[in-house]
């Protein structure tokens, strides 16, 4: 399994950005693609997670109404969506991929993960 992300960048305070993660390897839709992020000196969080089986998402509180997650099938791509960016939302992100079945947007629940890409909100 191979993940792809791109798209980060700096942005200033208010902005948008969209990541994506181009995803390899899985031979069927049982599957979850998540995004995690890690600022620095902080542990790895959990952001939002689709279900490509059934398409079902999740969203942690800090970026709900603000990030959305959606998948394209056709190109293998899972996107996020980042609005109205906060400061606070700085951070390495990663894009991470495991078989069904899934208990949490845990990093201990995924078992392959991208390189990561840089986003800085920033004025």
């Amino acid at each position: 399994v191979q993940l792809v992300e791109s798209g980060g960048g700096l942005v200033p305070p208010g902005g948008s950005l969209t990541l994506s993660c181009v995803v390899s390897g899985f031979t069927d839709d049982d599957y979850v693609v998540a995004w995690f992020r890690q600022a620095p000196g902080k542990v790895r969080e959990g952001v939002s997670s689709i279900n490509m089986a059934d398409d079902f998402t999740d969203v942690v509180d800090a970026v709900k109404g603000r990030f959305t997650i959606s998948s394209d099938k056709e190109k293998a791509t899972v996107y996020l969506a980042m609005n109205r960016l906060k400061p606070e939302d700085t951070a390495v992100y990663y894009c991470a991929a495991t078989p069904l079945p899934v208990l949490g947007l845990r990093v201990s629940q995924f078992k392959n993960w991208g390189q990561g890409t840089q986003v800085t909100v920033s004025s």
